[in-house]
């Protein structure tokens, strides 16, 4: 006798369907297991082979998590607000509700068919308002609190108003309020707070709460009419419509991770996770502890975040980032036309792409000069796409002798390369040994390197 495979599966998901087979219990006395997937866009005429591909696997770990004696919460949804979903309404000519609708019944269809053991009662749809209340609600409690450094938590941002009307924002302290050791905040009176306008006021505010806004460099798509995410650029098109994408400076949210940086650090230890997985939220946490350092220009400056605050007698050039806001006031009249073509062809790349092209060396001398804050020696301001504008302060003092990146576009320029560490070959690569022992003059020569980065 055959095996009937259509009717047998079809007569099971139908049991599994009438009695709610996996439905997660909220007081069960079983331990919990969270299973999620990524939820599918429902902006095609149906599943592709990658939904499936990813799911199964979690799909086994659902059951076997169950048959373990584990509670298992393993919902199913649609990721139906974003652009996905907009664009193919508008290549459809339909309205977003109705193509949603009909996309979503139709993937709930393939992954019945599929057999997988998803709770549907708990099914999401991020366009719906029972769902993006609480979006909204979450975000609301971002930009009502600030991190209190103090309390290592985040407070409600009416204590750190009233805080400012009795007492103001004093000195130092205004900087260590933020829980951004980058950000600093002028000090104020508590008199002058309470003569500052609304506008004046909320202006301050941003700059505390954990949900504000600034000024940031984005994929900004004309076409779409919206910002683009890294991964949805490719070759300096949308992926989406393949429309042409320009790099700008624009108004965005941001949340202040930074303050949070050691919390998040802290909470990794607790979890159960592989050392590479670890490692990977570490780098994306980002956390770096080093020095701000500023060069003269003039009667301006250039400010540089440093992890690396011993190589400083090992400067030979500084590098900034094609969208920095100080490019144009640095930039003489003779180097003007070849860096503004310059920093128009750079900024139009994602930072992916810029990233990616680790070998391609590209920059362009903007005509000006820093002075070395210790020596005073003159030091060129180049333009260079490897520095990106949202990191740091995207400006980066170029050791060539300590670091590899430097070391290849001195190379290139044929800027000077000064030996910092001793027993490097400079002419053949950059020393980046953190055990090495420092060679360069001043008063960090003759350390080892973890010396000197705490001494400098």
């Amino acid at each position: 006798m055959a095996y009937d495979h259509k009717r047998i599966e079809a007569d099971w998901q139908r049991i599994w369907r009438e009695q709610k087979t996996f439905r997660a219990e909220n007081n069960s006395p079983k331990p919990k297991y969270y299973v999620l997937d990524m939820f599918p866009y429902p902006s095609g005429a149906g599943l592709h082979v990658g939904h499936p591909l990813g799911y199964i696997a979690s799909d086994i770990v659902a059951r076997y998590k169950r048959h373990c004696g584990f509670n298992v919460l393993h919902p199913m949804g649609y990721d139906s607000f974003g652009l996905p979903a907009e664009q193919y309404a508008i290549q459809t000519g339909q309205h977003p509700a109705k193509t949603t609708e009909e996309n979503a019944a139709r993937y709930r269809e393939q992954l019945d068919r599929i057999g997988f053991s998803f709770d549907w009662d708990r099914e999401v749809r991020t366009s719906n308002p029972d769902f993006y209340h609480w979006t909204q609600w979450i975000f609301l409690q971002l930009s009502n609190c600030w991190y209190d450094p103090r309390a290592d938590k985040a407070r409600p941002i009416s204590e750190l108003i009233a805080r400012f009307e009795h007492q103001g924002c004093q000195g130092q302290d205004a900087s260590v309020l933020t829980g951004d050791t980058e950000e600093f905040i002028g000090a104020f009176t508590a008199v002058e707070w309470n003569g500052f306008d609304e506008r004046t006021r909320q202006m301050v505010l941003q700059r505390f709460r954990l949900a504000y806004l600034s000024d940031a460099w984005v994929n900004w798509c004309p076409a779409l009419g919206t910002v683009l995410a890294n991964d949805e650029v490719k070759d300096g098109v949308s992926e989406r419509g393949g429309h042409p994408v320009e790099r700008k400076r624009m108004p965005q949210w941001s949340l202040r991770i930074t303050a949070y940086a050691q919390r998040l650090l802290d909470g990794l230890d607790g979890l159960d996770w592989s050392g590479s997985l670890k490692e990977t939220q570490r780098n994306w946490i980002g956390k770096s502890e080093g020095a701000t350092v500023r060069f003269a220009v003039g009667s301006d400056f250039i400010e540089v975040f440093t992890t690396r605050p011993d190589t400083l007698f090992g400067i030979s050039f500084l590098t900034l980032a094609p969208e920095h806001a100080l490019v144009g006031k640095f930039t003489t009249p003779g180097q003007r036309a070849e860096v503004e073509a310059y920093v128009k062809a750079a900024t139009n790349r994602s930072e992916r792409e810029r990233q990616a092209e680790v070998d391609k060396v590209s920059g362009v001398f903007s005509g000006s000069y820093a002075t070395h804050p210790f020596t005073g020696a003159d030091i060129p301001v180049w333009v260079g796409d490897y520095v990106l504008g949202g990191y740091g302060t995207g400006a980066v003092m170029a050791v060539p002798g300590g670091d590899q990146r430097d070391w290849r576009f001195a190379k290139h320029f044929g800027l000077p390369i000064i030996a910092v560490t001793e027993g490097a070959d400079i002419e053949k690569e950059a020393d980046e040994r953190k055990d090495a022992t420092l060679c360069s003059e001043g008063f960090l020569q003759g350390l080892k390197v973890p010396q000197a980065i705490t001494r400098g």
